[in-house]
């Protein structure tokens, strides 16, 4: 009987771990989901500057709109080299004037860079040689996060704000719904330990 006992003790607390698990995924996933935002409003600053790596136009639309609103007279647009022989501001302001915003709002900063550390260090350059202090930085909402990081311990006295953009791909309170967030996140997690380790 005591066996019997202790046979049901070790398949009923483990299934019930399980099932309390799955029943709160939504809860934990989302909460995954936001550690990864790190957002917040607008507000007036002497530029804004576009993080390069944006597959949709969100990040330049998003700036360009912030232009318009007056929040800041220009963009400065980030531009690795390497996208069909273009840099990827050159295409991203395309983008933008075909949507309707100036081209007068925009200046392209080409570079050659391959993380966000690396791209830090041209546009903080760019910033720091233009005067700007008072920085609205635009880029995904995933990427907020890890950008805060990176630009907080590089762009010491410059007082950057950090602006979200949609995804149509990764929202925090369901990534876990579609193929693309689920990558979204494994990539966007790895690159983090990535940085933490200096990799």
């Amino acid at each position: 009987m005591k066996a019997l006992r202790s046979w049901r003790f070790w398949i009923v607390i483990p299934a019930a771990i399980i099932l309390l698990g799955y029943m709160s995924a939504p809860f934990w996933l989302s909460a995954a989901g936001g550690w990864l935002v790190d957002a917040e409003p607008p507000t007036p600053a002497d530029v804004v500057v576009v993080l390069a790596g944006d597959r949709t136009g969100s990040r330049i639309l998003r700036a360009a709109e912030l232009v318009k609103q007056g929040y800041a007279p220009l963009v400065l647009v980030s531009g690795p080299y390497g996208m069909y022989g273009h840099s990827e501001d050159e295409l991203a302001i395309e983008l933008a004037v075909a949507n309707g915003y100036p081209r007068s709002f925009f200046v392209g900063v080409p570079h050659v860079s391959h993380s966000t550390r690396e791209e830090a260090g041209y546009l903080i350059a760019e910033l720091r040689k233009r005067g700007a202090m008072r920085v609205l930085l635009v880029t995904t909402n995933f990427h907020t996060g890890r950008a805060k990081s990176v630009y907080t311990e590089l762009g010491k006295g410059l007082d950057i704000r950090f602006v979200s953009a949609p995804d149509p791909f990764f929202s925090p309170e369901n990534w876990w719904r579609n193929r693309e967030g689920r990558k979204i996140f494994f990539f966007e997690v790895t690159k983090r330990l990535a940085d933490a380790f200096g990799i």
